[in-house]
């Protein structure tokens, strides 16, 4: 067998040109297995920046710099603008594509707009865990490289979920987590935060959220600490990709709940899938949309939004979450294991 060592330069620039023409083969050949297309470029794209997400990372990315030069518009978030009003004002003003550069609780603002009006999205991942983008497929190293989905990118349908009619991406969660994101020191010290949370709900002193609803056995929950709604589910059983969903367009909602402590005899908690799902409470209920602080007043309506939204992503991106790969079915209504 001849290596690449053993052939001349011209074999050997030859050997290489080949083998990066067969991997780029393979990769488009994965990406259209999932359901991506290659989709023409826009032609008056309109990319939201927020400097402050993640502490500065488009910034260093140096994304609106490099947008202009792709012939992106750029819009510059500033402090005290309304995202959500930027964007429909773009939509007005004739962008045929949106994309944003920021967290996941921008994410889902100009999301919705694009969803409203069958525009097609692009994620920047320039926010702090970029959740989003690695459910999506997006390569979250590469900043820059999120932008080619701009001018060369490959697109599909994904679904998203509502809650009183308020659209997100990723997830909304109640009780013990839903309190702590409302907390201002969330951000800079997010586990001690729920930590402390959960001593004073759930403590000798405290009580459980009064959050109610009945799971997909009939059974009601009465006494929750933890809800956590997604848009499609997570794959709860694999420990490597654990808090990655393995698909965007299964057209079911995730959904968790985990009992108080003494809310036996039953299994702590379950978790299963379901197209709608109402959670009940006595008064507004503090919850974490996309990781966003927000006031919900009850009852919670919960519904799946299938095929939503056009999405699209460099076709050097690996096109899919790691739990993709590794998640042997649909997923199945189970309980939780005692604590």
């Amino acid at each position: 067998m001849v290596t690449v060592s053993e052939l001349g330069p011209d074999d050997a620039a030859a050997e290489v040109h080949h083998y990066r023409a067969v991997t780029r083969d393979t990769d488009r050949q994965r990406l259209l297995r999932l359901g991506w297309r290659p989709a023409d470029p826009p032609q008056r794209p309109v990319l939201f920046v927020n400097p402050r997400s993640g502490d500065g990372a488009a910034a260093r990315a140096r994304v609106a710099g490099r947008a202009r030069e792709l012939g992106i518009d750029v819009v510059i978030l500033a402090p005290g603008q309304s995202l959500a009003a930027l964007a429909q004002a773009a939509v007005a003003s004739g962008a045929d594509a949106l994309g944003m550069a920021g967290g996941d609780g921008s994410l889902a603002i100009v999301a919705a707009a694009a969803a409203a009006h069958g525009l097609p999205f692009i994620c920047v991942p320039a926010g702090t865990r970029n959740h989003f983008a690695l459910d999506a497929g997006v390569d979250r190293h590469d900043v820059p490289g999120a932008l080619e989905a701009f001018t060369s990118g490959i697109e599909r349908r994904i679904d998203m979920a509502e809650v009183n009619g308020r659209p997100y991406l990723n997830n909304v969660s109640l009780g013990v987590y839903g309190d702590a994101v409302a907390r201002p020191a969330y951000r800079d010290a997010k586990l001690r935060t729920l930590l402390e949370t959960a001593q004073q709900v759930l403590g000798p002193s405290g009580q459980a959220p009064g959050l109610r609803l009945t799971d997909d056995a009939g059974r009601e929950h009465r006494h929750l600490a933890v809800v956590l709604v997604s848009n499609n589910p997570y794959a709860l059983d694999q420990p490597v990709a654990r808090g990655t969903r393995p698909a965007l367009d299964a057209g079911q909602l995730g959904i968790l709940a985990v009992d108080a402590p003494g809310d036996r005899p039953h299994p702590p908690g379950r978790s299963w899938t379901a197209a709608r799902l109402e959670v009940s409470a006595p008064g507004p209920v503090s919850a974490g949309i996309d990781g966003e602080a927000a006031d919900l007043a009850p009852p919670l309506r919960f519904a799946i939004r299938p095929a939503a939204l056009r999405v699209r992503i460099s076709s050097r991106h690996p096109g899919a979450s790691p739990s993709s790969r590794l998640f042997p079915g649909p997923p199945q209504s189970r309980p939780l294991p005692p604590g």
